[in-house]
């Protein structure tokens, strides 16, 4: 299953609906008609390359281009960006693990693959927030 969502702080805040693997990322970011506030930053990975919003900042990394180098300004840009990307696959993967969400579902009909992935978003947003509970009240402990 193929899917784009926004993710802050590790809950999950939009999820387009899901697609088979082989639809290319920028058909489903068109489909699913992004909107976000003027002034906004939208970090986004290579795969979205040419993809923009008016009035949003766009944050993605820089491609090396073809024979020839990055300076090394552009190579601290980007390990910075890496290091926030590598959060945002946490995510994703911590949702892949409940078994259903990166199983081929054989049914016919998309809806209930959306059916299946709302859920597990909404309950791994459900743990992260549980985790960061139990966390706050055992830094109030002495």
């Amino acid at each position: 299953m193929r899917y784009r969502s926004r993710i802050s702080f590790g809950s999950i805040h939009f999820l387009s609906d899901t697609y088979e693997g082989r639809v290319h990322a920028p058909c489903i970011a068109d489909e699913a008609r992004y909107t976000l506030p003027t002034g906004r930053m939208l970090d986004q990975d290579a795969g979205l390359q040419g993809f923009k919003l008016p009035g949003v900042q766009i944050m993605q990394p820089k491609k090396k281009p073809r024979n020839g180098t990055l300076t090394l300004q552009e190579k601290e840009e980007n390990r910075r960006i890496s290091s926030i990307r590598v959060h945002i696959e946490h995510i994703i993967g911590d949702i892949k693990r409940y078994r259903i969400t990166h199983d081929i579902i054989r049914l016919g009909c998309s809806e209930f693959r959306d059916m299946v992935m709302e859920p597990w978003c909404g309950l791994h947003t459900f743990r992260i927030r549980l985790k960061r509970e139990k966390y706050s009240k055992n830094q109030d402990k002495p």
